[in-house]
């Protein structure tokens, strides 16, 4: 493949011009011969190419294009080689465009030590010096559980002491207070042997790969060996070994042991980063578990961003697994490797299980991110109820409507606001219905919309951008014909949501639209709904407790509150007031109030 017209220098066109057609890796420099991405490729010369023959989308990608001035290559045999060459290059250059593993911790790994009496302890250094190291692990518990059971298992030493033979033989230790609460058998001072000592070390390195299974049947089988013999105290020794190991499995295994040697992967992403769960399989168990974060740079996909995180962690892990669980097909290559997409069984499960942790990893990243910058959740929020409800701007400002009558009498309605997805209290409203007689719901919803943007457009004040009625159809029918009246159709986004299924009805649709009820763009509906119902309803229980404790003293002209009060303190009721004399009432309020209530009341 000739390249036909590349947008950049002849220099650069020359190098892409003899790009060899095979696998390998590429290097962007800028002019300060600074690395700035690497990149791998199946075929060297069409992906480099596909860099310089178009023109890019305003972003990071024409950026970089722009700021290239050198471009250097490996050639490599397989893709495989060339996924591990791009991987180990972009650890160690840290190129300024290429995707960073957001990893800065150092977590802790079990160690088998290489010494004449090996030790096994917690360690968050690796030296290569022959130790066997297991882990990293990312779940502290589970590497605890591992150590507490190797130490109820076997008698192996905690000490520090340089156990060589001739140091044995001379003498050199004394048996310490592990010796004597049997945690240790005193290899320090020959009453251990040396064999016996590495097989158990044998023993825990097969518990540390996760191979329980076979260490548990061969517990299992001397435990029946040493009761037919009739040596029931070793047995009895043999079998609390066996049960501790049983019940570490019980609680370990999480699918079939006939599964083995597995890697399963998932990824979740979003806009800026991609979060990606490793699990390693052993005999049915999880042996390893890590989930970690790719910062985005140049709009990667998905498939991209795995097949790094995959090259990533088997590195990290040593893992020489021959099957990959993936949640999707992938276009890679592994030598020796099938990578599977499973639809059903104890394989779905573990990925279901991967895919779980990765959402939950998702949302705690989220969860912390939004604690440092609380109006990041607001405006996520915002864009999803765009994205939801194909809206042209964010919806910073909610208002939403409710009707509140019983049978008719006192009918009211409110409006409540949210801005950037939280109440706005100081903006509810409430409404006294004006024109409607008898409970009609339709009817009260065009009056209040009415009188609410009317309002609005006259004063000049800014519009919300979302509206919801609270009703189906015939509510949301009301509303629309006034938006037609005051030409809001197109300028402010309508919808109404039933309360029987949480159905969102859109002007004009017969179909209505469901949110996942753990939708957030739901939840914040719902919000609304509930708190223009709350606020209806108080006011409409104001109105009726009102209503309901009138009396005939409330109409009498010239008598005001305070003197309603003393006269029904005295005499208790309207009617014993009605029944006073002249002087009686006289005496509590002045002849001249008493005069217009005596009359008043008379008639």
């Amino acid at each position: 493949m000739e390249p036909q017209e590349l947008n950049t220098s002849d220099y650069l066109k020359g190098i892409v011009s003899n790009l060899p057609e095979k696998p390998g890796i590429y290097q962007y420099l800028n002019s300060e011969g600074t690395i700035i991405y690497v990149g791998k490729a199946k075929n060297l010369k069409r992906r480099v190419y596909s860099y310089f023959s178009k023109e890019h989308e305003p972003g990071k990608t024409r950026i970089l294009v722009s700021k290239i001035v050198d471009i250097r290559y490996i050639v490599v045999n397989t893709e495989e080689d060339a996924l591990l060459l791009e991987n180990n290059l972009i650890k160690k250059y840290k190129p300024r465009y290429n995707v960073l593993l957001k990893d800065d911790k150092t977590y802790p790994s079990i160690c088998v030590s290489n010494e004449y009496f090996p030790r096994v302890y917690k360690t968050r250094r690796v030296v290569r010096d022959g130790s066997t190291y297991y882990g990293p692990y990312s779940h502290l518990p589970s590497m605890y559980a591992l150590l507490d059971l190797v130490k109820h298992l076997y008698p192996i030493r905690t000490c520090h002491l340089n156990l060589t033979p001739e140091n044995i033989r001379a003498g050199k230790f004394k048996v310490c207070l592990e010796y004597h609460i049997k945690n240790c058998a005193g290899p320090c001072v020959g009453l251990m042997a040396h064999d016996e000592y590495l097989k158990n070390i044998a023993e825990v390195k097969e518990i540390l790969k996760g191979n329980t299974q076979e260490i548990s049947k061969a517990l299992f089988n001397k435990m029946q060996e040493l009761a037919s013999e009739l040596k029931f105290e070793e047995a009895h020794k043999i079998k609390e070994k066996y049960e501790l190991i049983e019940n570490y499995r019980a609680k370990s295994e999480v699918v079939s042991s006939i599964l083995h040697n597995i890697d399963v992967f998932s990824i979740a992403d979003d806009d800026k980063s991609a979060f990606i769960n490793y699990l390693h399989i052993t005999n049915g168990s999880i042996n390893q578990a890590f989930t970690f974060e790719y910062k985005k740079r140049l709009n990667e996909t998905t498939e991209e961003l795995l097949s790094l995180g995959i090259i990533e962690m088997r590195e990290r892990y040593k893992s020489l697994s021959k099957e990959i669980i993936v949640p999707f097909e992938m276009d890679i290559e592994l030598n020796g490797v099938t990578f599977t997409v499973p639809q059903r069984g104890d394989k779905k499960k573990l990925l279901e299980l991967s895919q779980m942790n990765v959402k939950q990893y998702k949302v705690d990243r989220l969860k912390q991110a939004e604690k440092l910058n609380p109006e990041q959740r607001s405006i996520r929020i915002m864009k999803k109820m765009q994205s939801d409800f194909h809206m042209k701007e964010l919806p910073m400002h909610i208002e939403c409507f409710d009707n509140s009558n019983i049978q008719g009498a006192y009918p009211v309605a409110s409006c409540v606001v949210f801005k950037k997805a939280k109440p706005s209290k100081k903006d509810y409203r409430h409404f006294n219905i004006k024109t409607v007689e008898g409970p009609n719901d339709f009817a009260s919803m065009e009056e209040i919309v009415y009188r609410r943007y009317k309002r609005l457009l006259d004063e000049e004040q800014p519009l919300p951008q979302l509206v919801i009625v609270d009703g189906g159809k015939g509510q949301l029918s009301s509303a629309q014909k006034i938006f037609t009246e005051l030409n809001l159709t197109g300028r402010v986004t309508l919808i109404g949501i039933a309360k029987k299924l949480e159905e969102i009805f859109f002007p004009g649709d017969p179909y209505p639209l469901y949110l996942d009820k753990n939708s957030e763009s739901l939840k914040v509906i719902q919000h609304l709904r509930d708190e223009a119902h709350r606020f209806g309803i108080t006011f409409h229980r104001n109105k009726r407790s009102k209503g309901q404790t009138k009396s005939a003293l409330d109409e009498l002209k010239g008598i005001g509150e305070k003197t309603k009060t003393a006269l029904l303190k005295e005499f208790k009721s309207v009617k014993r007031i009605q029944e006073a004399s002249l002087e009686e009432v006289s005496a509590i309020v002045g002849e001249a109030k008493a005069k217009i209530i005596h009359d008043n009341l008379r008639k």
